[in-house]
């Protein structure tokens, strides 16, 4: 972990605001990725969303903060695609810290979190829009399932990607 920063579970009540105000920072993936910017009810989400058939009470919301100041999320589930499984089912970083080192350590946490719940695998979803992320996921060493789906919502073609633990 560099020195400038702490990664610590988050709660629904203390960090509702800080995580509103990280989503309006990072709205670019939001406008990406949902095609609108977010709002208070996509921040409250992130304390209950997850993938289908997960228990939310084995899920960890997980903040990153550099100097003090939230910077990334990431949501880690568990029990998809299969029961033995770990899932991220959200990692976005601030663009005032992309490029700087800190996505590959928070992702090491999140790894770390995925083996101490005796995960072999964890799974994620990457946007065939987002090449950036896609080109990150694969030099943290996530590889294609071979598994991709339209949304028909937003019109954007997911992927699936996997990395064994």
């Amino acid at each position: 972990m560099q020195a400038d920063q702490d990664i610590r579970a988050l709660d629904p009540d203390g960090d509702l605001a800080a995580v509103n105000a990280f989503y309006d920072e990072a709205q670019d993936y939001w406008l990406l990725a949902d095609r609108r910017p977010p709002d208070l009810q996509k921040a409250r989400d992130f304390f209950t969303d997850g993938p289908p058939g997960c228990d939310p009470a084995r899920s960890h919301g997980i903040g990153l903060f550099v100097e003090g100041r939230l910077s990334g999320l990431a949501e880690l589930s568990f029990g998809y695609p299969l029961p033995e499984d770990a899932y991220l089912g959200l990692m976005i970083l601030a663009p005032r810290i992309r490029g700087t080192g800190h996505g590959a350590a928070f992702n090491a946490a999140v790894e770390a979190l995925a083996r101490a719940a005796g995960s072999p695998r964890i799974y994620l979803a990457v946007l065939q829009e987002n090449p950036r992320g896609r080109a990150f996921w694969e030099r943290q060493g996530f590889a294609p399932t071979g598994i991709s789906r339209a949304d028909d919502e937003t019109g954007h073609v997911i992927h699936r990607l996997v990395k064994a633990l």
